[in-house]
């Protein structure tokens, strides 16, 4: 008899222990209404069932999210080599096997120990079989099966985004697309509703609408206007189990931003707007600005602004402010009051970008009237001309009047004006002017040759208000006059050779004139009635404004006569006709055979490589005069006698004298005589040093008196060795004494530095009896006593 091995797998079902254990069918996802039991045995199945339906043995399932306290029951495992006697044991392998899943290896109860969630993990395939417990040997084959975990619904829906942000036009027709917006459910969309999201709106109505199950968010009101609300927030829910109640729902909010479209045409606030202009407005200065209102922003609401009629078209213009949208109103002619005063315009302004599909609105421009009232101003004289030129002669009298300026007060007052010239463009006062009615006349001599034009300013001023003035230019030419002669350009300067031919030509002459001649100058050349006859060359004039000069006889002699002096006479045509006697110089000079010159003075022959005579007297004054220059200057400074300190007895003036040296004073020799020095009377034995405390008192040395013819070198040299080797002299290179005043002095020395009493403890009364050139001191101390008293 065969035997056949099978596992018992039995499925538990109930709603007491939160378990669901059943078959799955091939055909269908549903729950069976009754136990089943399956028993394999060998390669064989059967099944044992109270419904006749097939059943697949190997998978299972299991509900997620279980909330008891106690293990979760998931199925039993039974062989039916299983006797009871404790002799099988169960095992269990695969997913989860020994920590999420247990099995009771006696009794082939299966377990879950944690709370399953599908969305972590859907299915389980796990591996059981049964082994001899003794020798450890399966008793079957190891089988796989596998759990899944049934789903339920504990997930919301979730938006993608939590804001979304949108925009449509203004004025959009309903039913135009504005956003799609999506939520997912985690929940297993193949079983039941669990993942069915369906969409509605909760608020934005009745403005827009949502697409239950597309979620695409549309317009749901006509005409929706910017200007009158330009924002929406809209709340959309997502809510799963196909919108049944009792499903899990999530919410996103929508902003929602209507965009400008140019919907609505510029107004202006007012119908009329008035301005004032003082007719002194220069031309392009703005007078007022016209503001017209559009609703519409950016580029809607760009405005261009014009003048289409008016009487004042001309003389007015407007311009578009592209930041404040603003027309600018500005003056394109000079205004004048008394012509006229009042200027009515008709602006309009329209819409740079219209949208053709809101013409049906009506035209997109509004017009305004802008009246300009013209402000009379003191207007400055006014010339009759911008500029003024004057041409006159050259030799007009002084005081002639040459021309004349007017110009008249534009106001209705008709002011007076007088006239003046601008000195600083007739620095030389060559002209005047009449102040009374501007005539212009000559001061100075006019020059054309000196200056051809003359630009001078005439000023116009009210004589009530000088302050409103004005300009004129002035241009004066000077016109000519023949009263220059003419000229040779150049000095000529000419030679002859010594053995020069008769008729031989010398030197070409030409001439300038200063003066203009509108036919071209010409020129007649002649020699000087006093050398026509005498003069040893004959001048030929060429009628074409120069002349020749040539030889009169074959043969010169430079040591007879060096240089010939040609006066030529040089005459114009003009009228009245000018000359002048020019004077050419001819040299007489050795040459050689093809005339070339070699040497033109008979020195030459003498000194043919020296210096001229004239050169080398000249030369020998010069050494001269500053030989004796030296002398005279040597013998002054040796003579130059000491300038005494007070030239008179009655000059009573102060002698003060600066030691701004620490050393002496020997360049002060104007201060004191030398003689001072040598007088030992001078030293005090008493004296000692007062800038430092001596550390040992020594006596001063006393020197001997030095011979009066004693020179001052061997002096200062005597007395700088005998400070060398004396202890008790100062550290000094040069020790000057000045406390010595001179023999025959009533006030013997005056010095300070001697004194051993301090300013208040003298009396200076005694100054007042040294007669009057003390006066001072006794006056400036005297002063300082009282003061202190």
């Amino acid at each position: 008899m065969r035997t056949y091995h099978c596992f018992w797998l039995l499925f538990w079902a109930g709603q007491p222990h939160q378990t669901f254990l059943t078959l799955l069918s091939k055909r269908t996802s549903g729950f069976p209404e009754k136990e089943k039991v399956l028993v394999l045995s060998g390669n064989s199945r059967k099944d044992f069932n109270r419904s006749k339906r097939s059943w697949m043995w190997n998978q299972f399932f299991l509900l997620e999210e279980y909330t008891g306290t106690d293990y979760q029951y998931v199925g039993k495992l039974h062989s039916d080599q299983d006797k009871g006697d404790g002799s099988l044991k169960y095992i269990l392998s695969g997913d989860g096997a020994g920590d999420l899943f247990i099995i009771n290896e006696n009794t082939g109860d299966i377990q879950a120990t944690k709370r399953l969630d599908r969305e972590e993990k859907p299915v389980y395939i796990l591996r059981a079989q049964a082994i001899n417990r003794r020798t450890g040997r399966p008793v079957e084959p190891e089988s796989e099966f596998i759990i899944k975990i049934h789903d339920i619904n504990d997930n919301e829906p979730m938006f993608t985004k939590d804001i979304y942000n949108a925009s449509i036009p203004e004025m959009s027709d309903v039913g135009t697309f504005v956003v799609q917006v999506t939520a997912t459910d985690a929940d297993d969309p193949t079983y039941g509703n669990s993942a069915k999201v369906v969409y509605s709106i909760l608020q934005g109505q009745p403005y827009f609408s949502v697409e239950s199950e597309t979620g695409i968010i549309k317009t749901a009101l006509l005409n929706m206007d910017r200007e009158n609300r330009e924002q929406y927030q809209v709340v959309i829910q997502a809510k799963d189990m196909g919108g049944q109640m009792g499903g899990l729902s999530g919410t996103t909010t929508v902003n929602i931003t209507l965009t400008d479209v140019n919907d609505n045409p510029p107004r202006f606030p007012q119908s009329t707007y008035q301005f004032r202009a003082p007719e002194s407005t220069s031309p392009d200065l703005p007078i007022g600005r016209i503001k017209a209102n559009d609703a519409d922003v950016d580029e809607n609401a760009e405005i261009e602004y014009s003048i289409t009629e008016g009487d004042g078209y001309d003389m007015f213009g407007i311009i578009t402010d592209k930041d404040t949208q603003e027309g600018i109103i500005t003056v394109k002619k000079a205004l004048d009051f008394e012509n006229k005063n009042l200027y009515i315009l008709k602006v309009e302004a329209t819409n740079t970008h219209v949208d053709p599909r809101f013409l049906y609105l009506g035209p997109f421009k509004d017009s305004a009237t802008v009246r300009i009232q013209v402000e009379d101003v003191d207007e400055p004289p006014v010339f009759s001309r911008p500029a003024y030129i004057i041409e006159v002669k050259e030799d007009v009298p002084i005081n002639s009047i040459i021309g004349t300026v007017t110009a008249q007060d534009p106001d209705a007052a008709k002011n007076p004006v007088k006239y003046s010239v601008d000195r600083h463009t007739d620095m030389d006062r060559v002209f005047n002017i009449n102040s009374g009615n501007g005539s212009i006349f000559t001061s100075k001599p006019l020059d054309r040759e000196t200056l051809l034009w003359h630009n001078i300013t005439v000023i116009a001023a009210e004589i009530n208000n000088p302050k409103q003035s004005s300009r004129v230019p002035v241009f004066i030419k000077v016109l000519d006059v023949n009263d220059n002669a003419p000229e040779f350009p150049m000095f000529y300067e000419t030679f002859v050779c010594e053995n020069a031919k008769a008729e031989q030509l010398i030197q070409t002459l030409s001439a300038v004139d200063k003066d203009d001649s509108f036919s071209g100058h010409q020129f007649s050349f002649s020699l000087a009635p006093e050398a026509a006859s005498s003069s040893n060359f004959t001048l030929q004039d060429n009628r074409d404004n120069t002349a020749g000069i040539f030889t009169r006889k074959t043969r010169y002699n430079r040591h007879e006569m060096s240089t010939y002096l040609l006066p030529v006479v040089i005459s114009d045509n003009d009228y009245p006709i000018q000359s002048s006697t020019e004077t050419v110089t001819i040299r007489v000079c050795a040459c050689d055979h093809r005339g070339k010159m070699l040497s033109c003075n008979a020195e030459a022959l003498i000194h043919p490589t020296g210096l001229s005579t004239g050169a080398l007297i000249a030369i020998l004054l010069c050494i001269i005069i500053l030989l004796v220059t030296v002398v005279l200057f040597a013998a002054l400074r040796r003579q130059r006698k000491k300038e005494p300190l007070i030239i008179s007895k009655e000059d009573i003036r102060d002698n003060i004298v600066s030691y701004n040296d620490e050393g002496g004073g020997e360049e002060d020799t104007q201060a004191f005589d030398i003689g001072t020095l040598r007088n030992p009377e001078a030293i005090d034995d008493n004296k000692l040093r007062r800038d430092i405390v001596p550390e040992t008192l020594f006596m001063p040395r006393r020197t001997a008196a030095v011979r009066d013819n004693t020179d001052v070198r061997d002096f200062i040299n005597q007395r700088l060795k005998e400070n060398d080797i004396d202890p008790t002299a100062p550290p000094y290179d040069s020790l000057a004494t000045y406390a010595y005043e001179g023999n025959g002095s009533v006030a013997e020395s005056l010095s300070s530095l001697e004194s051993v009493t301090t300013d208040g403890d003298q009396d200076y009364d005694y100054l007042s009896d040294w007669g009057p050139r003390f006066k001072k001191l006794a006056d400036m101390y005297g002063a300082m006593d009282s003061d202190k008293d």
